[in-house]
């Protein structure tokens, strides 16, 4: 519930142009939880769903960092613990250049937004390597 609540207030900063509207368009929740039958379940582990991936991933690049893994639990006290799976997740995202971070709850997770958004834009050192393989979709 609360991370509807977030969405649609970052929706609606986006609409009134705030600088933590800029991050709207580049975030996305991956979408590996919930309830599901056990097919279901395996076959989206197949097509490559991990556990203790975050809830929202903000694919633009800020302050360093390649972009931002956020973890969102409910606001205390119907917060629960963070799984050993979502720690491993937080922590290998840091060492891979990815700002990692958990919010209780839709207020702390407004905070998280507001300061990644007002960090600069991560400059790449350098050119950047272009992939040949599985560019057909440029136009």
């Amino acid at each position: 519930m609360e991370q509807k609540q977030l969405i649609s207030w970052l929706r609606g900063e986006h609409m009134r142009g705030s600088e933590v509207g800029q991050l709207y368009p580049h975030v996305f929740h991956p979408p590996n939880g919930g309830v599901r039958s056990w097919k279901t379940a395996s076959d989206m582990k197949q097509q490559g769903a991990k556990s203790g991936v975050s809830d929202l991933v903000i694919r633009q690049a800020r302050g360093g960092w390649h972009g931002l893994y956020l973890e969102l639990k409910a606001t205390p006290p119907r917060d629960a613990d963070l799984a050993d799976s979502q720690h491993e997740w937080l922590d290998g995202s840091e060492e891979e250049r990815y700002c990692a971070a958990l919010a209780l709850g839709l207020e702390q997770a407004k905070a998280v937004l507001r300061e990644y958004a007002a960090w600069s834009r991560t400059q790449v050192a350098g050119p950047v390597q272009r992939i040949a393989s599985g560019t057909n979709w440029r136009r």
